[in-house]
């Protein structure tokens, strides 16, 4: 099944965005044994300001994607205000496989 992952950061905290990025995204490109990452990329507010993130992954629930999200390198660093976990279908322009 894919989850959709919509995060919020906490207000003026686009600092430690940038400090842990590096780390954020070499965690995106481990390879896990439960949750296959399809997409991913921030998303930007009205001034082009990195607010958030968007992820599309699939795994078999959503309880493995909850536990692959608590070790994200922006967890850890305080970054996330919200996260927002849905099953998503992916109904055009879905990556050939």
């Amino acid at each position: 099944m894919k989850f959709i992952i919509y995060t919020e950061d906490k207000p003026s905290s686009l600092d430690i965005r940038q400090a842990n990025r590096e780390a954020h995204i070499n965690w995106l490109k481990t390879e896990t044994k439960h949750v296959k990452l399809l997409t991913a990329g921030p998303w930007l507010d009205d001034a082009e300001v990195m607010r958030g993130s968007m992820l599309i992954v699939e795994a078999d629930s959503k309880d493995q994607v909850k536990t692959w999200l608590e070790a994200d390198p922006y967890r850890h660093a305080g970054l996330t205000a919200s996260t927002m976990i849905k099953a998503y279908i992916w109904a055009i322009g879905a990556p050939e496989a």
